[in-house]
């Protein structure tokens, strides 16, 4: 079985591979172009975020490809439904970058609660801003996780525990909360209402893009703290700007952006109050070493059945 690998993967997972006689290539930082070209003839391609595979990767690959590995959560760099309707199948690893997913959020609340990002360029500026960087507490603080997947589900444990009131919303019913006495919303509007901190757990669908609008925002509770963890392109993302300058929101926490790299106009960038990591998620060596043997066993299994 011929699999290319388009973003890194851990080494042990590469080697585990090939112990078990798969014909692996490693061949990164592909431009679109160069991808179109190399993906014909492999029978499995292995992504992170950074690969897009479109329809003309797929189109011209067809006569071969028979899996799309995503070492990660979201598919939505992935033309899957088009994938899937020429039986070439689609698979991620949900489970393996939860707990590191779910930590940058807490890390974001308490970022944003505790004012460190301020203090830090503050400090380097020679300021000693001690009274005006006044925090505040996170238990008893009301959460509200949009989207009980298995992220949404890690945070709102933690956050539990931690002494937060939590409260979820789901798209679709559930016998049983994650976290016992948690309240489920199944409409937006009354999950979000008097929440003192929103963590966005959502996936980029056409039903979610850009769900967090300047209407949205503005139903959120003044002062009200919004963590984006998940797809960038689910918050509309000058709107956020705007209610954030209004003084609507009191700050943010995004680890991911409409735009990746983000570019230099991007609205964001030009707050004070707002926590912005690079898109790191996942990017702790315990997730990165579990996405790495999840992707090894999908091909290996998928081996066995060619």
């Amino acid at each position: 079985m011929k699999v290319l690998i388009c973003d890194p993967v851990d080494d042990k997972a590469l080697a585990k591979m090939k112990d078990a006689g798969l014909d692996v290539t490693v061949k990164t930082g592909m431009s679109p172009e160069e991808l179109l070209e190399t993906a014909p003839g492999f029978d499995a391609m292995v992504v992170r975020s950074a690969t897009k595979v479109r329809k003309p990767v797929i189109e011209k690959s067809k006569g071969s490809l028979k899996v799309i590995v995503r070492g990660g959560v979201g598919i939505d760099n992935i033309d899957h439904e088009y994938a899937q309707s020429l039986g070439i199948e689609v698979r991620n690893t949900p489970s393996a970058s939860s707990a590191s997913v779910a930590e940058l959020a807490l890390a974001h609340i308490f970022a944003q609660l505790r004012y460190i990002s301020r203090g830090t360029c503050g400090m380097k500026q020679a300021k000693w801003e001690k009274k005006q960087l006044k925090g505040q507490e996170i238990a008893g603080k009301t959460l509200a996780v949009i989207g009980l997947g298995r992220i949404g589900t890690e945070l709102a444990k933690k956050s539990a525990a931690l002494g937060m009131k939590v409260k979820g919303f789901k798209r679709s019913k559930i016998d049983k909360p994650p976290v016992e006495g948690m309240e489920i919303y199944y409409d937006l509007d009354e999950a979000i209402k008097d929440a003192d901190i929103v963590s966005l757990h959502l996936p980029c669908t056409e039903q979610t893009k850009n769900i967090f609008n300047k209407e949205t925002l503005m139903k959120l509770k003044k002062g009200c703290i919004l963590i984006n963890c998940a797809r960038g392109g689910i918050v509309d993302e000058q709107a956020l700007a705007e209610v954030i300058k209004e003084g609507h929101i009191s700050g943010a926490g995004f680890d991911v952006y409409a735009d990746e790299p983000v570019k230099e106009d991007n609205p964001l960038l030009k707050l004070d109050n707002i926590t912005l990591t690079p898109h790191i998620g996942a990017s702790t060596k315990e997730a990165q070493a579990r996405v790495g043997q999840e992707v090894a066993d999908i091909l290996i299994e998928y081996s066995k059945n060619l």
